[in-house]
């Protein structure tokens, strides 16, 4: 599969859509805002006290990226998700949380960097 093919079929997989998007906002590369509609229950509020510390800032000025996505779907419509960031030589892990709505949207619902959780 071509690069560009490849980029696309993991766009349209919910779990790598969302950890690119935590990434960002976790990086300091978008506004937390940028999450507003795409969050449920205390996950927003956790990630507007976490973002500006920034915990996936990039190491060496390297640009953070998603190495690796991987998910867990215990039950129908919900998808527990882990994310291996890499920004230079440094590996850090992002663990979340996806519910689908009623509209068929996927939502986060929980963020875990670290040990620390950032949402419900």
């Amino acid at each position: 599969m071509a690069g560009s093919a490849v980029a696309r079929a993991r766009r349209n997989r919910p779990h790598y859509w969302f950890a690119d998007r935590l990434l960002a906002v976790l990086s300091g590369q978008r506004p937390v805002h940028w999450m507003l509609g795409h969050t449920v229950g205390e996950a927003y509020e956790q990630l507007v006290r976490l973002a500006p510390g920034a915990p996936l800032r990039p190491a060496d000025r390297v640009t953070p990226v998603v190495r690796e996505c991987g998910e867990f779907q215990p039950g129908p419509g919900v998808i527990e998700a882990f994310a291996r960031i890499g920004s230079g030589d440094r590996i850090s892990a992002m663990a979340f949380r996806l519910e689908q709505g009623a509209d068929q949207r996927w939502r986060c619902s929980a963020v875990e960097l670290g040990g620390e959780r950032v949402g419900v």
